[in-house]
């Protein structure tokens, strides 16, 4: 026992874990005494366990684990952690405790698993009996079933899911172990207590035998409803109310109705596999359905029957399949198929449901059609069909096709509907058959029951009959009113048989429904119907308040059954209350209506009616009205009186007063008595007569109300008008319409007859009287406010002049609310009167749109046109759509009829082409608004296809969408889109855009929905993945849209639909929808009648709660539409606005007299404060793509301290109007607080971006517009924006330029314009330039064009990070998709070409061929001439480095306004006219013909002059190396003279051949006189360029052009040539020309020579001669290594080029000999290197096997002699030269050259000398074993005295190479003398190299190249120095060198340090250092321009890191200085001529 004591020490929880079973079993004693101690769910001690509860389950000891079983047990009960181990747990007991043998453990297993269940985790413990059912072990399977089956049995079907049950039990009956099989039996007996009959359909295909067994078992299951008898947690109250009824002994009344809520009604339907029938059509279906023979059509239909008999069929697209069958249906002749096809149909509705719904449309008219048939097994199979279809969609749905076929002549048609209505009508419940339907039904149903044929009656009276058993006789009778009583009972005895589906109540006895689940909504109460109900609820509160919570899977219309039957007599209304009160009376006779009122008058008064006396007259009247205000209502005989009023003289009294007090007796009859309409008649045509009478109008007026208020006002008005416009009299006319007006807004406009005012008050408009017309529109003013703006659309035709004063009126009544109606409801009960109301003012919206005349578009859809919507090209495509548009536009409002096009608009939506989809998207807009409301029955198979399109990846596409689906919305209601799957289906898509935009609309339609179909459950799994969503704007919409989900589904749905995520998501899912309960809005309330009784007292309660809603929405959600229904009676939803906003703006009224003060407050360092902030990310950055909460809440925060309360509240309203009028007091403020505004500029440029965000166009123009003023303000206060500032604003501005509307983008550009007078424009560029990366096209161009002024205004030195990268990125945008984007990138880089000249393509870099010559296109059409870089430029400096010093600092303002207005200039002038007047005149160089010219320019010169000559010099004169840091790439030392040249350069290329000479002309000039001619140094390879380009033109375009005198091409080529041989006779220019450029020099004087036009032309032998000339100046004068290196690579371009002639090549192979030629005097300026690499470069790319398959010997000849040549001369030291190949033993040329040195040596004709160093040349490389002859050799050379000096040369090299070598041997054998000789020499060889300098040789630099390595403008220098001898040279030299060339270039020679070492520039074989940029640049230009050139030479890469930073062309200052001198003289002459 010692080692129990140990054990026995342990605290209880390592007990439990105890590798001794003892120790656990001790362990599990207490921790089950300690669990049953602990009372707290929540103490910590329950964690500790978390972890060991698994293990207590499966200990491995079997008396352990019971103990362990009883603690998990007591555990599970009574922690509320315990949730968290149910998967490991329950795992563990079914597959370690279900097989012990002890049955005591499996029961405890048994309970843990029913426990776990009961704390709610049932889902996972089903989940893991479930997979025990896989288990092999058949005691595990048993043990499983059991449990399920105590579950279920306790729990009930509510919690325990039996779909995945029913699932598996046909496999447990196919169980081996007959121990399963049975237990699955009892399971199934189990199952079918609680679903019954809906368990057949799954078990159908299980063993006969068992079956039955099961059918026997199933007949003894009592019929009792089962009752859970065991509560989860959170059913603690149904628990208690379970255990009182159990106490009370079984059933309490009122159990029943409990029981209906407990126990759903189980479809079998949902329990059903669906099964994928449309891959298994047969392949040729489509084909045989349409054959000839009719059997091939029966098997095409027989095997499609076959499949839709599966119960449960898969979504898909069944539009063919169902158009196929619907064709057989409606067109096939043989009847059986007909009935086949309907049977077919009949499955698929079936099959398919609420899926099948988008189909119904189609198919409805058809069948109804095809009842014609009379055949009983074809009406059948329709009927059934029909039935089917019915019950997929709703009647509303197919309510347009049901009554179209109403009035068919065929009477079995009309009966067949007749019977399908009845049907239909018995699925319907109160709320889905509202009056809205009834109405159209019962006016066609009346016509049936009067119809001749017996059979249509009876049918029309079953209709009828059911309608009133499922509306009851308050909602129907009012269409029944001129029904005679014999019908009248029929229908009642009609209704009193009918049973419906959904059971109904009545008397209070429940009946039991019928048992057939006919849809798979669930059965519950539908909600009070009829009185019988109301009566029966208001007895027993309890049930009713139930059944509106479950509301049945059907939304009621009006939310408050409770208060409804509060009130007492609230069903569905007829119009106004009761109507059935109307009195009806019969035309009394004259004579009996004089009886009658004698009886009630007194004789004297009956007598004097008609005196001729007025006095007695009048005395009579006063009589009368005496009489009448005695009378009692009840015995007032209303006709009689008003007869003996209309008896003569009647209406046509003369006597004013009389007739006042006749009329006023009307009004007094009218209003006390019962007065009928047939009274009125008699008396209406009499008051209309004295409306517009000046005495009696008034009373007239008064009379005619009072009518109305008693015949109702639609009727009254109805006959006023009418009479009115029968007669004459306009000033009647005009008042009748004013008395209308009033009236609707006495009586409010229910009922009212649109359509017959609207025809009135057209003629009323037409009407010449102007007082007529003036009335009309006051009276449209007044409709507007009931019907609101689809009013307009009657009046469209009218005249412009009309139509405006229309919209003038509307106006006015914007935003104005309908006043409550005071009169018309006083005589009727409150109830009654308040919710017919409500369902009235509901339906005005709707009648005004059902009111128009529709025109039935159906037969324009041709199927040719919707083959073309389809067709392949998309030009027809869209032709089709363009088509459609036009269709919709000219019918203006159409009826639902729109044939085929459905289907083919669908297949537009997810067109390749985008600009199809948003076309396709506009036409489904315009379609909504023309077809209204009917578009409901396309929602499914249109309008969730739209959905589909918001997961388009482009923006505008999704917008376009988007603004559809609310148009829809906005027409159907939300209803039909969130019933079925559909959305489901679209938010399960896991697609970002789709999920955010999807999310984000219901999160907007939501709120305003008072009731929602169940169907939006099956939308939240997926939302709770969307809530996990990798993308952040998904996951932030659906946390935006959780609140809306819970307010309609509750929290408890929520969290429940939790059950199936993973345990980690699942309490992440949970703690948000905590977070959401909170934020959770009210529902709407019922439509605000609070507002509309306000005038009778104060508003009921009933409004409260939308108030408050209203406060904790900040009203949002009131101002979206309350519901779309209401929307549209647009009095409703503004009242409801209304009462939101008073609510709101209570407070606000305190702070009025607060609005006096500063709207923004100073808080010291209060910006400085927040970036800080901001930069330790204490606060978020201000950076997103669209705005979320938190930026708009920190917004919010960090405006309090500094914003004055009141405007705050006004600029974060959710209101946009709030926010026009917070910028209208920003405007006003804005001179008046500089101050304030500054301190808060970040805050207030935060807010516009979130501006920028809102979709309201005014709320933007109003913001752009103060950002003009705002930054007008701070440009005056000099002002700096800061970086902080500028990052947070400009993006989100920029993304502003590319809006649509072009006054908003043009704003925009405008503040851009001004942003550069506080912000440094080359800082804005880089947020521009990424402007140009939107995927709004729009953007991307304005963007480009706003970088074209940039540099325009700014110069090159804008562009950021560097030129180069800058072009390159806008080069990209030439191949942009969009053309307008193309022009802009093409204009922006013209632009900057037209500023810096050729430079632009070496930035821009490689483009495709195709963008070149688009680029080169627009250069050469753009008309003008590139002008210097921009004064701007150094303006831009200034601004650049002070933002740099001091970020906030303010800004210098002199040049920075004259800086704007330049540049608003070159904006204007759109198409980028001549900007020549910003190059300053004097370095223009066309100053020649200035002197000439003696006029126009006068004006402007003076000025020009005096201005900046001098500045110009300073900065030639000395620069700072401090401008070259800000910008290295251009330099501004020379923006002068060098600027000049570059613009006459760029002319010479000029397509224009005058322009070009003149230009040649004067660079002619320049180069003859010396003195100037250096201005062109480092211009030259420009220059060359352009006039390869020019030879380019003429060769290609002018040759061509017929027009073109051919004595002006000669003259252009003669300046060419003439211009370049003055330039290659200066040597020192001659020289800059690099490679590329001479190569493509050469190329095109070679064209030249062999162009054949050329010889034809008169003097072409004198240009050809020239052009000879020209080849030999350029071959002798260039660098002769660039020379040779460029004819090589020409050599082998052209013998590659396919399409060069062969005489091309010879004649480049001549200038390689002449070459060659000049080799012997050249050789020692020529870089060997370079040359040996272009070489071994040829010879790779023809190797000699290829060159001798040339036709011509020539090539092979020519390489051969040009390294023989070469050889020879440079002896065996060239195969040093081979440097800068890279693998010289791959390489021929090597080999070559070895041989080349052994040839020579055999020939050894010459000298020993000769031959003595070659071979020691050669044998260096030989081995060790011939070192002692090489040596042998050397002495003797040392001997003989001609060779004394050589040989000891060879020797110090030999020493040097060999530095081992043992020169001993040879020395000892001789004599002192010789031996001291030798020494002496080598010293002497040595001390005399030292001297020199250190180079190695090994740095492949040899001595002949020094003239290399010095730049060409020093050339002079270099040959002083240099010494030409092969001596090397030292260091020191190179550094003097050094010194004077920065001199040259104005740099200090102090600063050493920043120099790049000075070995690192002699390591390299360099050429010019200042050609080498532009010699880099041109070669790649030539590359680009020649597409044959594929080569490009190699060296250049070896000098892009050379491109030097002193600059492209750098002008000696002297030389510049000498020019401006000159320009000087040359103006002072000018202007001396011009005086």
């Amino acid at each position: 026992m010692g080692d129990d004591s140990e054990w026995m020490k342990l605290p209880i929880d390592q007990k439990c874990e105890h590798k001794l079973w003892k120790a656990r079993l001790n362990g599990y004693e207490e921790a089950l005494k300690l669990f049953q101690k602990i009372d707290d769910e929540k103490n910590p001690e329950w964690s500790k366990y978390l972890g060991l509860i698994k293990k207590f389950v499966t200990d491995s000891n079997a008396v352990a684990q019971l103990k362990g079983l009883e603690a998990a047990l007591a555990y599970v009960e009574n922690a509320h952690v315990a949730g968290k181990t149910t998967g490991e747990v329950a795992s563990g007991v079914v597959n370690k405790v279900f097989n012990q043998p002890k049955a005591r453990a499996k029961e405890l297993g048994e309970d843990i698993c029913l426990m776990y269940i009961e704390i709610e985790k049932g889902e996972a413990i089903q989940e893991e009996l479930l997979k025990g059912l896989d288990n092999k072990n058949p005691k595990i399977i048993v043990a499983c079933i059991e449990t399920l089956r105590k579950a279920l049995s306790e729990f009930g079907s509510k919690i325990i899911s039996l779909k995945p049950i029913i699932k598996v039990l046909p496999k447990l009956f196919e169980s081996r172990e007959k121990a399963v099989r049975d237990e699955a039996k009892l399971l199934a007996v189990e199952i079918y207590r609680w679903i019954r009959d809906a368990l057949r359909p799954p078990l159908q295909n299980i063993n006969s035998v068992q079956l039955k067994e099961l059918e026997e078992e199933w007949i003894k299951v009592s019929s009792a409803a089962p009752k859970q008898t065991r509560f989860l947690r959170s059913q603690q109250e149904l628990k208690a109310k379970f255990e009182q009824q159990q106490a009370l002994g079984g059933d309490a009344d009122g159990g029943d109705d409990d029981e209906e809520e407990v126990v759903p009604q189980v479809d079998a339907y949902e329990l059903l596999e669906a099964v994928e029938i449309l891959s298994k059509l047969p392949k040729d279906f489509y084909e045989k359905i349409e054959a000839k023979k009719w059997q091939e059509r029966k098997e095409a239909l027989e095997a499609v029957e076959l499949l839709v008999k599966n119960p449960k069929l898969e979504s898909g697209d069944y539009a063919d399949l169902v158009k196929a069958l619907k064709k057989v249906v409606g067109k096939d002749t043989n009847v059986m198929l007909v009935a086949l096809a309907a049977k077919c149909l009949a499955g698929l509705a079936t099959g398919l449901r609420k899926k099948f719904g988008q189909y119904a449309g189609h198919v409805v008219p058809t069948i109804l059609e095809k009842f014609k048939e009379k055949k009983p097994q074809v009406v059948q199979a329709l009927q059934e069909a029909i039935d089917a279809i019915f019950l997929t969609t709703t009647l509303q749905n197919i309510s347009e096709d049901i009554l179209a076929v109403m009035d068919n002549k065929n009477p079995t048609i009309k009966q067949q509907t007749s019977l399908f209505i009845a049907r239909s009508f018995r699925h319907c419940t109160p709320s889905t058959l509202p009056k809205s339907l009834l109405k159209p039904f019962c006016a066609a149903l009346l016509k049936h029951i009067n119809d001749s044929a017996p059979e249509v009656r009876d049918a029309g009276f079953e209709a009828l009959g059911t309608a009133l058993k499922v509306a009851g006789e308050k909602a129907v009778n009012p269409f029944l009113a001129d029904v005679d009583k014999l019908k009248l009972d029929r229908i009642k005895e009609c209704a009193e048989k009918v049973e419906l589906v959904y059971g109904k109540k009545a008397g209070g006895a429940a009946e039991k429904k019928e048992g057939k689940p006919i849809t798979g909504k669930t059965t519950a109460l539908p909600g009070p119907a009829g009185d019988k109900e109301t009566k029966d609820a208001a007895t027993k509160p309890g049930p009713v308040k139930k059944a509106s919570a479950v509301k049945a899977g059907v939304p009621l219309k009006k939310g408050k059954p409770a208060t409804a039957a509060g009130t007492g007599g609230a069903g569905p209304k007829g119009k106004k209350g009761p109507e059935t009160k109307e009195i009806f009376e019969s035309e009394l006779s004259i004579e009996v209506c004089e009886e009658k009122a004698a009886a009630v008058l007194p004789a004297s008064c009956i007598q004097q009616l008609d005196s001729g006396n007025w006095k007695e007259r009048l005395a009579c009247m006063e009589e009368f009205q005496k009489a009448v205000e005695l009378m009692e209502r009840s015995e007032m005989p209303c006709q009689a009186l008003v007869r003996m009023l209309a008896k003569k003289p009647g209406w046509k009294e003369t006597n004013f007063q009389v007739m006042q007090m006749k009329l006023h007796i009307v009004a007094l009859i009218a209003q006390k008595g019962n007065f009928s309409k047939t009274s009125a008649q008699v008396v209406l045509d009499g008051l209309v007569d004295k409306v517009g009478d000046v005495k009696c109008g008034t009373n007239a007026k008064e009379a005619m109300t009072a009518i109305a208020e008693a015949c109702q006002l639609p009727w009254t008005a109805e006959q006023v008008v009418a009479m009115a416009f029968s007669q004459k009299n306009p000033k009647n006319q005009s008042e009748t319409l004013n008395w209308l007006s009033n009236a609707i807004k006495e009586f409010g406009f229910s009922g009212l007859n649109v359509k017959a005012f609207i025809s009135n008050v057209k003629t009323a408009l037409a009407a010449t009287n102007p007082a007529v017309r003036t009335s009309a529109i006051t009276l449209l003013g007044v409709m507007y406010l009931y019907v609101g703006p689809s009013l307009r659309m009657f009046f469209e035709d009218e005249k412009p002049a009309l139509l405006s004063q229309i919209d003038a009126e509307f106006e006015k009544m914007q935003g104005q609310t309908a006043p409550a109606p005071t009169r018309g409801i006083s005589r009727h009960s409150v109830g009654g009167g308040d919710d017919g109301e409500e369902e009235e003012q509901e339906e005005v919206g709707n009648d005004v749109v059902d009111l128009l005349p529709r025109a039935d578009i159906g037969d324009k859809i041709t199927a040719e046109l919707v083959s073309k919507i389809g067709d392949k090209n998309w030009k027809i495509r869209k032709e089709g759509l363009d088509e459609v548009t036009s269709i919709i536009n000219e019918a203006k409002f159409i009826q639902p009829n729109i044939g085929e096009l459905p289907a083919a608009l669908k297949g537009r939506l997810n067109d390749s082409n985008k600009i199809l989809v948003q076309q396709t998207l506009s036409i489904l807009q315009q379609l909504a608004t023309a077809m209204g409301p009917n578009i409901k029955q396309y929602v499914k198979n249109l309008g969730i296809p739209v959905i589909t399109v918001l997961g388009d990846s482009k923006n505008n596409v999704r917008a376009a969408a988007l603004a559809t689906v609310n148009a829809w919305a906005e027409q159907t209601g939300m209803k039909e889109w969130l019933e079925g799957e559909d959305l489901s289906e679209e938010l399960k898509k896991e697609n970002p855009f789709l999920r955010q935009e999807l999310l984000g609309w219901l999160a907007e339609k939501l709120p305003a929905l008072r009731s929602v179909p169940s169907d939006l459950l099956l939308c939240v799994p997926h939302l709770y993945s969307c809530l996990e969503d990798r993308n952040g704007d998904v996951r932030k919409k659906a946390q935006d849209a959780l609140p809306f989900f819970m307010m309609h589904l509750g929290f408890e749905k929520m969290a429940k639909a939790t059950g199936k995520l993973k345990p980690t998501s699942k309490d992440q899912v949970l703690a948000m929808l905590e977070k959401a309960k909170a934020n959770m809005p009210a529902k709407p309330a019922p439509p605000a009648k609070a507002s509309s009784r306000v005038v009778g007292g104060a508003a009921p309660a009933k409004f409260q709660p939308a108030s408050a809603f209203a406060d904790d929405l900040g009203s949002n959600t009131i101002e979206s539409k309350p519901d779309l229904k209401k929307a549209k009676a647009g009095g409703l939803s503004s009242k409801a606005k209304v009462q939101g906003k008073k609510v709101l703006s209570k407070p606000n009224l305190k702070e009025d007299d607060d609005k006096s003060g500063p709207i923004f407050i100073i808080v010291p360092n209060g910006k400085e404060q927040r970036m800080r902030e901001e930069k330790a990310l204490k606060v978020l950055k201000w950076n997103f793509t669209t705005p979320r909460d938190e930026y708009i809440e920190q917004l919010k925060t960090q405006m309090s301290t500094c914003v004055a309360k009141w405007l705050q509240d006004e600029m974060f309203h959710a209101d946009f109007q709030h926010h026009n009028k917070a910028l209208t007091v920003m405007v006003e403020h804005l001179e008046s607080e500089k101050d304030g505004v500054i301190s808060c500029l970040d805050l207030i440029l935060k807010w516009l971006t979130l501006r920028f965000f809102d979709t309201n166009t005014s709320v933007l123009m109003k913001a752009l517009e103060y950002l003009k003023l705002l930054f007008n303000l701070l440009s005056q206060e000099e002002y700096h924006l800061t970086e902080n500032e500028a990052s947070s604003f400009i993006p989100y501005l920029i993304l502003k330029v590319g809006e649509p509307k072009d006054v908003i983008r043009k704003d925009v550009r405008a503040i851009l314009n001004r942003m550069c007078l506080i912000y440094p424009a080359s800082k804005m560029f880089p947020f521009i330039m990424e402007g140009t990366k939107s995927k709004n096209s729009k953007q991307r161009a304005e963007c480009l064009e706003e970088l074209g002024c940039l540099v325009e205004s700014y110069g090159m030195n804008v562009c950021q990070p560097t030129p180069g990268k800058a072009l390159k990125e806008m080069a990209t945008h030439i191949g942009d998709r969009d053309n307008t984007v193309r022009n802009a990138a093409l204009n922006t880089i013209v632009t900057v070409y037209n500023v810096h000249g050729d430079q632009v393509f070496k930035l821009i870099g490689n483009l495709s061929e195709k963008d070149m010559s688009m680029l080169e296109e627009r250069i050469k059409r753009s008309a003008k001439r590139p002008s210097s870089v921009p004064v701007r430029q150094a303006e831009e400096k200034p601004q650049r480095t002070q933002n740099i010093s001091a970020n906030a600092s303010m800004m210098r303002k002199g040049q920075a306004e004259d800086m704007s207005s330049k540049l608003n200039q070159n904006r204007n002038m759109g198409n980028h006219s001549e900007t020549a007047h910003t190059v300053p005149r004097e370095f223009q160089l066309d100053l020649d013909e200035i002197e000439n010219d003696n006029g126009t320019v006068r004006c402007e010169m003076p000025a020009l002059v005096q201005h900046k000559l001098d500045d110009i010099f300073e900065p030639v004169l000395i620069p700072e190396p401090k401008i070259r840091a800000v910008s290295p790439h251009f330099d501004d030392m020379h923006s002068n003279t060098a600027s000049t040249i570059n613009f006459v350069i760029s002319q010479v290329a000029s397509s224009d051949i005058n322009t070009s000479i003149q230009a040649l002309t004067q660079i002619d000039e320049v180069l003859k006189q010396e003195d100037k001619a250096e201005a062109m140094s480092g211009h030259i390879d420009q220059f060359l360029i352009a006039t390869f380009i020019q030879l380019r033109l003429i060769y290609n375009t002018h040759m061509a052009d017929e027009k073109l005198d051919k004595d002006e091409i000669v003259r252009l080529y003669s300046c060419i040539i003439g211009s370049m041989i003055t330039l290659f006779q200066i040597e020192s220019l001659a020289r800059e020309a690099s490679t590329g450029v001479l190569k493509d020099l050469m190329h095109g004087l070679i064209t030249l020579m062999l162009d054949s036009r050329v010889e034809d032309l008169e003097e072409g032998e004198q240009v050809i001669r020239s052009v000879n000339l020209l080849v030999v100046k350029v071959l002798e004068k260039s660098d002769q290594t660039n020379i040779l290196s460029a004819l090589l690579v020409l050599l082998q371009d052209s013998l590659l080029a396919t399409a060069s002639s062969p005489k091309f090549s010879e004649l480049v192979m001549k200038c390689l000999w002449r070459m060659v030629r000049l080799l012997p005097e050249t050789i020692n300026s020529i870089n060997l290197d370079r040359i040996l690499l272009d070489i071994h470069i040829f010879m790779k790319v023809f190797p000699k096997e290829k060159l001798k398959q040339c036709k011509s010997e020539f090539p092979i000849r020519t390489l051969k002699t040009l390294l023989h040549t070469l050889c020879k001369l440079k002896g065996p030291k060239i195969l040093d030269h081979l440097t800068m190949i890279d693998n010289k033993n791959e390489s021929e040329l090597e080999a070559h050259l070895c041989r080349l040195m052994k040839h020579t040596m055999d020939q050894s004709g010459k000298s020993d000398k000769d031959t003595e160093k070659g071979a020691s040349r050669i044998e260096e490389k030989a081995s060790k074993a011939k070192v002692n002859d090489i040596l042998a050799e050397i002495f003797k050379k040392i001997g003989s005295k001609e060779n004394t000096k050589e040989g000891l040369a060879e020797l110090y090299e030999y020493k040097k190479k060999y530095s081992d070598a043992d020169i001993e041997p040879f020395l000892k054998n001789s004599s002192q003398f010789f031996q001291s000789y030798v020494e002496r020499g080598l010293r002497l060889i040595e001390t005399e190299r030292e001297g020199k300098g250190r180079i190695a040789t090994s740095t492949g630099i040899s001595p002949q190249m020094e003239g290399t390595c010095v730049p060409a403008s020093t050339h002079t220098v270099s040959s002083s120095i240099g010494n030409t001898n092969g001596e090397e040279v030292g260091p020191s030299v190179y550094l003097e060198r050094l010194k004077i060339l920065r001199q040259r270039c104005g740099l200090d020679n102090a600063k050493q340090e920043d120099r790049p070492p000075l070995t690192s520039l002699l390591s390299k074989p360099t050429l010019p250092t200042v050609a080498s940029s532009t010699d880099m640049l041109h070669s790649k230009l030539s590359q680009l321009r020649e597409s044959r050139e594929q080569y490009q030479h190699l060296d250049l890469d070896s000098n892009q890191t050379h491109s030097s930073g002193i600059g492209t062309t750098l002008a000696s200052p002297s030389s510049a200085a000498a020019n401006i001198d000159d320009l000087k003289k040359r103006l002072e002459r000018i202007k001396s001529s011009r005086k």
